[in-house]
């Protein structure tokens, strides 16, 4: 019988192998991952890499539907998983204490993958510590987990216009709305070993065929946390926008199917006056626009 053998960074090997089950934990990541062995007569070598912190976190994520999910709906979603770790990685490097007073003890007894798809849906039990101190109850709640994307409006301060996109969007059209195409920033998720800053430029490319100029930031946010594990960077970009520039983009393998509208900005004030525009960070981005615009003109 050829023995096995694990090679690779310690901290990937003691998130995949653990300390039970270790052969069936290194059958379930083989699957998943696609390694293939290096093999004498002797001995099966399985070697999982370098390790850092992206790979060790996509690999916990990996692990965690053990038992849960089979290893060919993992590895079909192993995109979605990576882009979800990194965002578990950019959150850990969030800002201190500030206003907030919760103690941060949050003890989770059962996570369960209830939806395993491009996004996933996982159903927690877990409890944490009340603000007078005493522990709380176990509750239940159910998580839409998706990873951080940016949202990013082209500006041009000499023309003082913008150019938003238009797209067909689900979320309106199952909620019932009659004319489910929004009006939206450019946006688009983050994606592993992608700062949000060079997203933003990419997705300016590929959504509005625009090269950038000088990101500003908006604001770093949770657009719905009580259901939601996204999170939103939102810039504004100085950029020229001249007459005839906007047109029909998008990634054909993604199905996107996107037309750039240039507004002067009063045109855009007015869209959100009436209520044409309403997704969050448009709105969010258009009335910090309307603030620092004079400057940004200036």
């Amino acid at each position: 019988m050829t023995a096995i053998r694990v090679t690779g960074a310690p901290a990937l090997q003691a998130v995949v192998l653990g300390t039970q089950d270790v052969t069936e934990r290194l059958a379930f990541y083989v699957a998943v991952m696609g390694l293939v062995p290096s093999c004498s007569a002797e001995v099966a070598v399985y070697d999982l890499g370098e390790g850092g912190d992206e790979a060790v976190a996509l690999a916990s994520a990996v692990m965690a539907a053990q038992g849960q999910l089979s290893p060919e709906a993992v590895r079909a979603r192993l995109g979605s998983l990576a882009v979800a770790a990194a965002s578990r990685l950019r959150a850990g490097k969030a800002a201190g204490r500030g206003l907030r007073l919760g103690s941060g003890e949050v003890t989770v007894t059962c996570s369960h993958h209830a939806h395993a798809g491009f996004f996933g849906l996982e159903m927690l039990t877990l409890s944490h510590r009340r603000f007078d101190g005493l522990g709380g109850p176990a509750i239940q709640r159910e998580i839409f987990v998706s990873g951080d994307a940016v949202t990013v409006l082209p500006y041009d301060p000499v023309r003082d216009r913008v150019l938003v996109v238009e797209q067909f969007r689900v979320g309106p059209f199952r909620r019932g709305d009659p004319l489910p195409w929004q009006l939206e920033a450019i946006a688009g998720r983050v994606d592993p070993g992608e700062s949000p800053e060079n997203c933003a430029r990419r997705e300016a490319v590929e959504e509005a065929g625009l090269i950038l100029g000088a990101l500003i930031k908006v604001a770093e946010y949770y657009p719905s946390p009580g259901a939601m594990t996204e999170y939103l960077y939102s810039y504004v970009a100085l950029c020229d926008l001249p007459d005839g520039i906007a047109g029909v983009f998008g990634q054909v393998e993604e199905a996107e199917d996107i037309l750039g509208h240039l507004l002067s900005f009063d045109a855009l004030a007015a869209a959100v006056a009436s209520g044409e525009v309403g997704n969050a960070p448009l709105l969010l981005t258009t009335f910090w626009l309307q603030r620092e615009r004079h400057r940004l003109r200036g």
